[in-house]
């Protein structure tokens, strides 16, 4: 089995006075499966800075359902104060780039106590199963037809139809032998009573639908064979399939109405979420990074032509695109449904088509030339692929695209965007993409940054740059240090220019829980009051920073020192006044030496401070 784990990412900050220990850490770890095959399967677990109860969450386990896979993926990026998530956005992809409900067999029937194994969808079940066993709850993403009632209304509205329902397989779940009752009708009920009430198409209500797949008379056997009755009858997890309606036909809206009711579940089941964002934009190819015969890299555009002469080898090694997940490459008459990070060799003239969850999103044409040509990429957008073009693009020379990081994370601009920083981001540029001119004499020029010390030549690409100490004021717009540009020069003549604009870091409130009852917001320069015999744990801390990259916490000590780490057990009420002239101990806020923002700790009788709701 061919697993890959990636990047772990972490974030969260926790700090205990009086008698609290312990640090808890919000972070995310992303797992892969059977990866660059058409049926590469992530996972993603989010773990939460308290513990509680696993939730997991599938999505895409049936191709033509791009309301539950889409649902899902809002959910890998969410951040979590308590519990964990398990998600699994596309169970099956390879059905996803089809936009079948099945490729070999429906994945959601294979969920039999014995596996054959005989399909990949086989492989990844065994898999799903494996994560359902460490979990408590299970939510299975769908979109069935039509909108389910209890009686029958209409062909498109009755018993038999699925859509905008919540699924269980009992009512009520007894095992004498796990030593369990489950109450999954009432559970269902609550959630769906309170999504309705948001809901103001009454037509889009949710209603508990009861499969009775335990009895014989059941109207749905076939879902004896399915993820949830796994998880119910092997388990004993409460496990619920929600189903947006098929005749829904905007997508952001049977999105939103699917984590709508996530939300309840996560709510009902104690897992405190931020919650996510629920934004559909149009999927979009930025470029494509192809190597060709294992060497050279072009960085073709949406519309691009690559010439390659016959048997020569391509391969998309990058898809940037205005998503991170759900993206593939289909080399059309070569390789597979997935061709993504694969050698393919060409014989005849084709396309490189770019889709997400199997939406095309983009393609970049493949011409093959005579021996006596030159291979490489011809920037021109073509409305109809003809064959080979002869001739570079007549468009005037410039800049197509920067490609730089920030805090780690790529980001595409074109000429004249400005992009937004805090102060204390890192910054690199990586490279710059241009048309209708030799890209060996360029140089990309930070203004206001020295990447080599030593002889400054005017080329920063490369270099990590922290917008808090490596750039001179002077050399920013109006010399405020709130503007710089980034200029693109060929030959020492400015083809484009980028701007980059730097706010200031800002502690906007601390969240704190007092011993003695009750969760108070803090705002910067306000005083904390606590009486002899409250602990005090800081549950949240909001900034202007995104994650909170680089942000630290810092407690002043007796002797008025800033500690160089954060405090654990901080005695108040055995401590002295804090600093030399009787101030009391402050919660500081730092980025990179920079205070944002401060608040003084003062033992003595409660004040009333704001709740925080």
């Amino acid at each position: 089995m061919n697993i890959k784990r990636k990047k772990i990412c972490a974030f969260g900050i926790w700090l205990f006075f009086i008698f609290g220990a312990g640090t808890g850490l919000c972070r995310t770890e992303h797992e892969v499966y059977f990866e660059n095959t058409e049926y590469e399967l992530n996972i993603y677990k989010i773990y939460g800075a308290e513990n509680g109860k696993t939730l997991m969450i599938i999505g895409g386990i049936q191709g033509d359902e791009p309301g539950g896979y889409l649902s899902a993926d809002l959910y890998a990026d969410m951040a979590l104060r308590r519990g964990k998530l398990i998600v699994v956005p596309r169970a099956n992809f390879f059905s996803i780039i089809e936009h079948k409900r099945a490729i070999n067999r429906d994945m959601n029937r294979r969920f039999t106590p014995v596996n054959s194994k005989e399909f990949y969808e086989d492989k990844i079940v065994e898999i799903l199963k494996g994560l359902i066993a460490k979990s408590d709850y299970l939510l299975n993403l769908h979109e069935g037809s039509g909108f389910f009632s209890e009686e029958w209304e209409s062909d498109l509205k009755n018993p038999m139809r699925f859509g905008q329902s919540i699924i269980a397989d009992t009512d009520v779940y007894h095992s004498n032998e796990k030593g369990i009752e489950l109450r999954l009708g009432d559970t269902a009920k609550r959630v769906a009573d309170d999504v309705n009430k948001k809901i103001g198409n009454q037509l889009y209500h949710f209603r508990f639908n009861n499969h009775r797949t335990f009895e014989k008379d059941s109207s749905h056997p076939e879902q004896r064979k399915s993820a949830t009755f796994y998880a119910l009858s092997t388990h004993g997890i409460p496990a619920f399939g929600i189903e947006t309606s098929k005749q829904i036909k905007d997508l952001e809206t049977k999105v939103r109405l699917q984590s709508m009711v996530i939300n309840a579940f996560m709510d009902e089941f104690g897992i405190i979420p931020e919650n996510p964002k629920v934004a559909l934009d149009t999927p979009r190819l930025k470029y494509l990074v192809v190597s060709l015969n294992g060497s050279q890299n072009i960085v073709a555009k949406d519309g691009d032509e690559i010439r390659v002469k016959k048997g020569e080898r391509i391969m998309v090694s990058q898809i940037e695109a205005n998503y991170e997940r759900g993206l593939n490459v289909d080399i059309l008459g070569a390789g597979t449904a997935n061709d993504y990070q694969k050698e393919i060799e060409i014989q005849e003239p084709t396309k490189a088509i770019v889709r997400k969850d199997g939406f095309k999103c983009g393609e970049v044409y493949i011409s093959v030339i005579k021996d006596e040509d030159n291979p490489g990429l011809v920037s021109e957008l073509k409305n109809n692929y003809t064959g080979p073009s002869k001739e570079l693009s007549s468009k005037s020379p410039g800049i197509i695209y920067l490609i730089l990081e920030l805090n780690g994370s790529r980001q595409v601009l074109v000429n004249g965007e400005h992009i937004k920083t805090i102060r204390g981001d890192r910054m690199k540029l990586l490279d710059v993409v241009v048309e209708g001119i030799n890209a060996n004499g360029l140089t990309v020029n930070f203004l206001g940054f020295v990447g080599n010390k030593i002889k400054n030549t005017g080329e920063d690409r490369g270099y990590t740059i922290n917008t808090a100490k490596d750039l001179w004021i002077k050399y920013s717009k109006g010399g405020n240090g709130l503007q710089y540009s980034i200029a693109i020069n060929n030959a020492d003549k400015r083809i484009g220019e980028i701007f980059v604009d730097i706010e200031e870091p800002r502690l906007n409130y601390l969240v704190v829980k007092h011993s003695q009852g009750g969760q108070r917001w803090y705002a910067s320069s306000e005083t904390i009051f606590i009486t002899p015999n409250d602990v005090m744990e800081i549950v949240d801390i909001k900034t202007n920073i995104h994650g909170n990259s680089g942000v630290k916490v810092h407690v002043t000590g007796d002797n008025g020192e800033m500690e160089t780490r954060v405090i654990a057990g901080y005695h108040l009420s055995k401590g002295g006044t804090g600093d030399k002239n009787g101030a009391g101990p402050a919660i500081i806020v730092s980025r990179d030496g920079m205070v944002m923002g401060k608040t003084a700790v003062q033992v003595g009788e409660p004040v009333a401070a704001k709740e925080n709701n």
